[in-house]
This record gives structure tokens, sequence and C-alpha cells, in this order.
């Protein structure tokens, strides 16, 4: 081999092994870092570095990212528009099937939350019922009816209670093998003996042809005041007593008048849409009025005042979702108010 070559070839020898040490340097530089980084814990000099140039870089890497968006907008623009009619079909069918499945899915979870409320309510008040579904409502402006998916072949029967998680929505007025029609508390032929919660003061919740509700009959001696909780009071043996039927919105005194004028929000706003509800078949002994409350009712119409509440009812306490106190009616010894709110009980009792 020629000296020259040789010379040659050491010379390029050299410059390669020259070129890797800066490499190998950093190779062990770095390895070196790392192992101090991962040592010496959060407050160390390498994390602090490690931050002071992550917050420098920072604005470099947002504005680069912003001067970056309208172009990777301007691809996917590009993507789209040169994509075959195969893909763009695919894609639309698969958007297709996900929206379906999202509005499934949220479906599903509403209608979990409405069985969960009826189980709620179904436990509390400890209430013998069967879950059915509304399929229907009236078309007409006379009434306030919904139709119910079962019937007599479920056990189902005139003057049923229905009820849904908010609390008393009707009863069964007619029956067929499979379905059953559920007057609403708001139709203008319903009444319900109710009483005012906290009180226990005596009236009944009729439905207005607006489709409102008003507590008549309650004496302007009773204690009633905007906010007050309405609940059926078990008399008349139809519906448990103690059932949410709304809450007081108004409460008017005319001058000269017997009785207050007491308008009253139901406790639920939404009963004819689609949705579950349980119709009580039965009741039991603690969920009627007893005999004794019957003539307490009537010996006292307009209940205990306010101030007086804890401790009157022997003791018993008063909460929104329980109610296992005395019930009352109630009536007065003038003959105007024994004839009006006699009428009115005898409605209730008949299953109206």
């Amino acid at each position: 081999m020629p000296r020259s070559q040789g010379f040659s070839n050491n010379l390029n020898n050299r410059s390669q092994s020259t070129g890797m040490r800066p490499l190998i340097v950093l190779c062990i530089i770095s390895v070196l870092l790392l192992t101090f980084y991962i040592r010496e814990g959060e407050a160390g000099p390498i994390h602090g570095v490690r931050s002071v140039v992550t917050t420098i870089t920072s604005p470099v890497r947002y504005a680069g990212s912003v001067i970056a968006s309208p172009f990777n907008a301007l691809g996917n623009i590009v993507a789209n528009l040169t994509a075959s009619q195969e893909t763009l079909s695919d894609l639309k069918a698969e958007n297709e099937k996900l929206t379906a499945q999202v509005a499934e899915l949220s479906e599903a979870e509403e209608t979990a939350t409405r069985l969960e409320g009826l189980l709620g309510l179904q436990s509390t008040y400890n209430l013998k019922s069967t879950a059915a579904r509304i399929i229907g409502e009236s078309s007409d402006a006379w009434s306030r009816t919904v139709t119910i998916n079962k019937g007599s072949l479920d056990g189902f029967a005139i003057n049923m209670p229905v009820c849904n998680s908010a609390g008393v929505i009707g009863q069964i007025i007619e029956v067929s093998a499979n379905t059953s029609t559920v007057r609403l508390i708001t139709d203008e032929n319903s009444g319900v003996s109710a009483m005012v919660q906290s009180t226990r003061a005596q009236g009944i919740l009729q439905g207005q042809p607006d489709g409102t509700l008003r507590l008549e009959y309650v004496t302007v001696d009773a204690d009633v005041k905007e906010g007050d909780i309405i609940v059926t009071s078990g008399i008349g043996g139809v519906y448990p007593k103690g059932l949410p039927l709304g809450t007081v919105s108004t409460v008017v005194r005319e001058d000269n008048a017997t009785y207050y004028t007491i308008n009253v929000s139901p406790a639920s706003s939404s009963t004819e849409n689609n949705e579950e509800v349980l119709v009580i078949t039965s009741l039991t002994s603690d969920q009627r009025a007893s005999d004794n409350e019957v003539a307490n009712a009537n010996s006292d119409p307009q209940g205990t005042r306010r101030s007086d509440t804890s401790s009157s009812n022997d003791g018993a306490t008063v909460t929104t979702n329980t109610s296992n106190t005395k019930d009352a009616t109630s009536n007065n010894t003038s003959n105007d108010k024994a004839t009006n709110k006699g009428n009115a009980t005898n409605k209730t009792s008949n299953g109206e």
C-alpha cells in the first residue's frame, strides 16, 4: 500500500473518532442529569432550572401553536375535500350511529333516574303499589286525564291513587283489561282531602277549570302561609295520608270571608309527559285516618297554631317525606261550612 494512501486512511479514522467524542460526552451528561433529576426530589436545582426553562419557552410554544392552527385546519379541509365519496359515506353513517347511541344512553339515564325516584317514594311511604307507564293524555280542553299501560288484568280498579316520584298526580276513573284512565288532580272534577303539613289545617284540594289547584274550606283562623307543603290527610280511605300534593303559592284573605283563597302549585308539573308512575293498590291500616283522627279534625279543623307545632300531635315530627302524625278533615259547626265541605268530602270519598 502506498504511504500516501495509508496516511489518508489514518486521517479519516482520526476525524471519525474526533466527531464521535462530542456525541459520547453529551450522552454521558444526559445520563448524569437524568440520574440527578430523579434522585434530587421536587426541590432540587435541576427541577428549578427545568421550571424556569418551561416558563420562558411557554409563550414561544403557545405562539407556535396559534400560528400552526390555521394550517392544521386547512390541512383537515383539504383532506376532507380529497376524501373519496365512500369514505365520507362511512363517516356519516358512523356519526349517525354514535348520535343514536348517545340519545339511547341519555334516555336510559333519565328512565333510571325516574325509576329510582319511584322506588324512593315507595320505600319512604311503605306503599303497596305497582309500576305503570303513561302512554297517552286527554286531547280535549274539558278534562285532564292520562292513560296508563296496565288495567284490570294487573289488578287495577277504579279509585286507586296514582303517584309519580314527586307525589300524587291523580286516581283511576276508568279501567279496561290492559289500560286505565287516570284523572289528574288538576282536573276540575278532582277533589282530594288534604291538609297543611306544618299546622295540620284541613281542607279539600280541588282542581280548577284553568288547570290550577286550590285548597278549599280552610278557615281564616287557620295558620297558612306561602311555601307551606300540602299533603294528603287520609280522610275517606282513598289516598294514603302524608303523600305530597303541592306547595302553597298564594294565600288571600278577603274582607268578611269565612275561608282563605289558597292557590297551590302541584308537586309534579309534568304529569302529561311519558314517564313511569306508581298505582297504589291497597292501603295499610296506619295509612288511613282513624276514627279518633277524624273526630279530632271535626272538632279542630283549623289545625294547630304554627308556634305550637313542636308540642302538638302527640309529639310527632312533621317532615316533607314522612307524615305519620294525626290526620284531620275540615268541618265547622256553622251550617254553611258543614254543607259546603260535606259535599266536597263526599265527592272525594266517592273516588273523584
